[in-house]
């Protein structure tokens, strides 16, 4: 006898399976896992309020690449890197730091070598006449906001 179609039978469904975890060391595993999350992002935010003070600076220093006026941006690149410096969370008392103590913290506190009279260079970009900074040449300026760029960009601060 030849099978027909009106013999077949409808199968049954299997039993609905739960996607609850069965055991309890799913429990304690999701609880890990979720911990884990939870302490990443908390340091994760931790880390980026930390830094607020040097995206700000490097905003600044992006505002004073385009500047149009050379003279200007050579006077504030010591007063903002001495402002990133007071911000930086470090014990050492910052603020009445100078010459050879300066350019100690600013190696101290930086991944690449500094120029050796990077601190004096500062000094003179703080306090010479206007005629001298405007006499500089273009390299060396470029270099000196350079330096100043990759020391904000790439300082180090023990926790």
């Amino acid at each position: 006898m030849t099978p027909s179609i009106d013999q077949l039978q409808e199968l049954g469904l299997p039993a609905p399976v739960s996607y609850m975890p069965q055991t309890w060391g799913w429990w304690v595993l999701l609880g890990v896992v979720l911990t884990g999350l939870l302490v990443w992002a908390a340091r994760a935010y931790w880390h980026w309020r930390r830094n607020r003070y040097r995206r700000e600076a490097l905003q600044r220093l992006a505002h004073l690449r385009i500047s149009d006026d050379p003279l200007s941006t050579l006077r504030e690149l010591p007063t903002l890197l001495k402002r990133v410096a007071l911000s930086m969370p470090v014990s050492q008392a910052v603020g009445p730091l100078q010459d050879a103590a300066w350019q100690a913290f600013l190696v101290k506190h930086s991944p690449q070598p500094l120029p050796e009279d990077f601190s004096q260079q500062l000094a003179l970009l703080a306090y010479a006449p206007d005629e001298q900074l405007l006499a500089l040449p273009g390299e060396q300026r470029q270099q000196v906001f350079d330096t100043c760029v990759l020391w904000v960009e790439q300082h180090h601060v023990a926790v």
